[in-house]
Parts: structure tokens; sequence; C-alpha cells
């Protein structure tokens, strides 16, 4: 025997010259490998899904449910957005005192306006025709003509009561405040819609409610 042979071979798989018998590998231990990870797998899903089941069954949540479901309780982080203006102070509809001047062709206007101005508080002072400045001019819903001081209070206030009026300045030393009609007013705000909008004005917005549970 050749001591190229391999041990027990004996003279069957004797080498000689270039042939070599084949060598294969143990299939068999490769498949029990892979089928010992397989069981370990199919175990490992099927207690998770037991733990879910008896967690369902009991009324307990996982840790993880929980977290998902509990409300985001922590502040808002800070706006870079700057900080909203507090409430304006106003005065009253009765401590405002209005001239209501007509600058259209319809008769009565002014006197019909000023007469429910007076319903709604307002003080009122002259009636009549807009002077030639303003008469026939006045292409939009009305001018409310006063002092500066009056653009951040009586003109606010009178403002609520006719949408779309153009707010003006003049140097008048009274605090009294021009109102005067133009060609595409047709009638004062709702008294509600007004009322509404004055409160807009004066109170301070409300805070977004909290989330349920904090």
């Amino acid at each position: 025997m050749s001591m190229l042979t391999p041990p027990g071979m004996g003279g069957e798989y004797r080498i000689t010259g270039d042939k070599y018998p084949r060598m294969r590998r143990n299939r068999r231990r490769r498949r029990i490998v892979l089928a010992v990870f397989a069981c370990a797998a199919v175990l490992g899903l099927l207690a998770y899904g037991t733990i879910e089941l008896i967690g369902v069954f009991s009324g307990k949540k996982s840790d993880r449910t929980v977290a998902a479901n509990k409300p985001d309780c922590k502040p808002a982080a800070a706006s870079s957005a700057p900080p909203k203006k507090p409430p304006m102070v106003l005065p009253k509809p009765a401590e405002v005192q209005v001239n209501v001047f007509n600058a259209t062709p319809r008769g009565g206007l002014a006197k019909e306006t000023a007469d429910e101005l007076k319903k709604r508080g307002f003080i009122i002072g002259k009636v009549g025709n807009a002077s030639k400045e303003f008469d026939k001019k006045v292409k939009g819903e009305a001018i409310l003509l006063g002092p500066k001081s009056a653009l951040t209070k009586g003109i606010v206030v009178l403002g609520t009561q006719v949408a779309g009026a153009e707010p003006q300045t003049d140097a008048r030393k009274t605090a009294d405040i021009d109102l005067i009609l133009g060609a595409d007013f047709k009638s004062l705000a709702k008294k509600e819609d007004a009322v509404k909008a004055l409160d807009a004005l004066t109170k301070p917005a409300a805070a977004p409610p909290k989330p349920k549970g904090c």
C-alpha cells in the first residue's frame, strides 16, 4: 500500500496517477443545525404571541401600547413668532360721539343711520349732508374721520359698526368722529356681528385645551 493512500481505504482507493477520491461533506449535520435554528425561531414567536394574548385577556397593555396612547403633556416648545398683542382697551359706545354725514344722493340716509347708532348706544352729534370736500366723492362704504388719538379708540369702536370703512385723521382738537357715508354703503353691520367684533378686540384669546389625561 502506498504512503499516499489514506488509512482505512485499502487498496480499492489507492491513489494512482492524478486521480483522487472525492471527499463529500456531511450534509446531515448541516440539516440538523438549520432545523435547530428554525425550531428556536418558531418557539420565540409562539412565546411572544402567548404573552400578548395574556395581556389582552387580563386587561393589561404592554409598555409599548401604553406609551403610544399616553397623551403628550409636555409644554409646547417656545415659538419663534412674536408674542401676541394684549387685548385693546377701548371706550364703550356711550363714550364715542359720532357725526353722521351723507355723501350720496340718497335722501335721509344720514338720519336713518344716526338713529340706528343711537339705539346701539353711541352719542350722536351733527347729522346732515357731507361737505363739498366729500360730497359724491366717497366711492367705498364710508370714511371714519377723527383725531389721531381716535385711531386706537373711538374709530376702532365705530369701525365694528361699518364694514369696510376707511379710517382717516385730521387736525381737529375734539374727540368726536365723522362717519361719512359713501356710494357703496348699504346699511350698518348687523348688531350681533358688531358686538362679536367688539368682543374679539377687547377679550384675550382663549388658551388651547389640554389633552385628556394631563
